[in-house]
C-alpha cells in the first residue's frame, strides 16, 4: 500500500500520528472491500478556501465541504505495480470544525472523512436513499473495527 500524503494548508497543525492512522483507516476499507493492498492512494490536507474552490471548479458546489473524492477511472489501470484507486482531498479547517461540532476528536473525523472517501474511489454513493444507507453502514463498520466510535477522543 502506497499512500502519498499532501500537507498544503497551515491553519491546523497535524503530527505523525495522523499519518499512521490513515493508513489503518485505508487498509481497514481495503480488508473489509476485500480488496488488494497493492494500491496507491493520495491524500492532500487543504483549507476551506482551496476546498471551496475545488468544489466550485469540479461540482460547480460554490461552498466548502469536508472532502472530496477522486476516483481514478480505467483510463490508468496499470498492468504492474499498484492499483491507483485516486485523490482524497480533506479540509482541516472543517474537519475541525465538525469535530466540535459533534463532540469528538479531530483525528476521529479525518479518520472517518477518510474512510468515507475510500468507499467513494471504490465505487459507493451516496445520491439515493438506499446508497446512502448501504454506505453509512459501511463507514460504521469500519469506524468499530478500528475502535473509533462517536464519543472517540483520541485517547
Amino acid at each position: 500500500m502506497e499512500i502519498f500524503i499532501d500537507n498544503r494548508q497551515d491553519k491546523i497543525q497535524i503530527d505523525g500520528s495522523i499519518h499512521g492512522l490513515i493508513e489503518k483507516t485505508i487498509e481497514e476499507v481495503l480488508l473489509l472491500e476485500e480488496e488488494s493492498l497493492n494500491c496507491e492512494v493520495s491524500i492532500s490536507f487543504v483549507d476551506n478556501m482551496e476546498i471551496r474552490e475545488l468544489n466550485r471548479e469540479y461540482r460547480g458546489v460554490d461552498k466548502e465541504t469536508d472532502v472530496l473524492s477522486f476516483p481514478l477511472d480505467d483510463t490508468f489501470l496499470v498492468e504492474e505495480g499498484p492499483k491507483l484507486l485516486g485523490d482524497i482531498i480533506i479540509s482541516l479547517e472543517k474537519a475541525l470544525e465538525q469535530s466540535i461540532v459533534f463532540g469528538h476528536s479531530l483525528e476521529r473525523e479525518i479518520s472517518y472523512l477518510t474512510a468515507h472517501s475510500m468507499l467513494h474511489l471504490l465505487g459507493y454513493d451516496h445520491e439515493e436513499e438506499e446508497e446512502k444507507i448501504i454506505m453509512r453502514q459501511r463507514e460504521k463498520e469500519i469506524m468499530r473495527r478500528l475502535g473509533i466510535f462517536k464519543d472517540f477522543k483520541g485517547e
